[in-house]
């Protein structure tokens, strides 16, 4: 059963209700973001838990989601608004924490870095070694000399990045083929630098899946975190082998 609801309220506001269970970080990071960064996100107004609720009021930003206006954009206008959110998130780049980790020091949450139990809290992590050793949980049928180049593959994680992880295009407001925000802080935290670049390579759907391509032409560049991600999430599924898992055991065979 899905665990929340969002409602407009008038032309003005947003509320938006669901589980008080995490990861529910968005009111506080979306606070953070508005007092360290530029980043367009909405202020938040109001937010309190009743019972087993959690209720954010937000100011409504203007425009409508990118994935709704996407037919409709010109070639010019989506490498536009690529540019302004590779932008923003470049702002991102200069938060750092000591510890992959929440804003306030608990775990994250990522469906597409960690493989095994994706809704599952993972962390804190303190060290390359420690990421390794959760990411390789999804590797356990995956035959040992495969998972030790792979190790091998994976890039440092430092420094410690503010991430958003999630830049679908859901989650792009536009208005008159400019942003006018980013939404859907939920989930956000301190992951490997690297990550925010990785994670936009999971298209859900053709039209995210081009928006995203162009999104990444824009963004700070960590292509060989991108190849390692891509690999890692093949392998996840051995036995079944794709082309790219097959590649990968044809080069660990030379």
């Amino acid at each position: 059963m899905y665990d929340r609801g969002v409602w407009s309220v008038g032309s003005q506001l947003i509320i938006k209700e669901r589980s008080i269970a995490p990861p529910n970080y968005e009111a506080g990071n979306l606070r953070f973001l508005k007092q360290h960064t530029n980043l367009p996100v909405p202020t938040v107004i109001k937010d309190w838990s009743e019972s087993s609720r959690h209720f954010i009021i937000n100011e409504k930003l203007t425009g409508e989601t990118l994935n709704i206006a996407w037919p409709r954009l010109s070639p010019d206008q989506r490498r536009r608004i690529a540019k302004q959110t590779a932008d923003y998130i470049t702002e991102l780049r200069k938060l750092h924490s000591p510890r992959i980790q929440s804003l306030t020091g608990e775990p994250v949450y990522s469906t597409f870095l960690f493989l095994a139990g994706p809704t599952a809290p993972h962390g804190p992590f303190s060290s390359d070694q420690e990421l390794w050793a959760e990411l390789d949980k999804a590797l356990v049928n995956v035959p040992k000399k495969a998972r030790q180049r792979l190790r091998e593959l994976m890039p440092a994680a430092t420094p410690y990045t503010f991430t958003h992880g999630d830049l679908t295009n859901v989650n792009i407001m536009i208005d008159q083929g400019n942003l006018t925000g980013i939404i859907d802080w939920d989930t956000g935290g301190y992951f490997p630098v690297w990550w925010e670049y990785a994670s936009a390579s999971v298209g859900l759907g053709q039209e995210d899946k081009d928006w995203k391509t162009l999104l990444q032409e824009y963004m700070p560049q960590f292509k060989e975190a991108k190849e390692f991600w891509l690999d890692f999430f093949s392998l996840s599924r051995y036995p079944k082998l794709d082309s790219r898992a097959t590649a990968f055991f044809e080069k660990i065979k030379e």
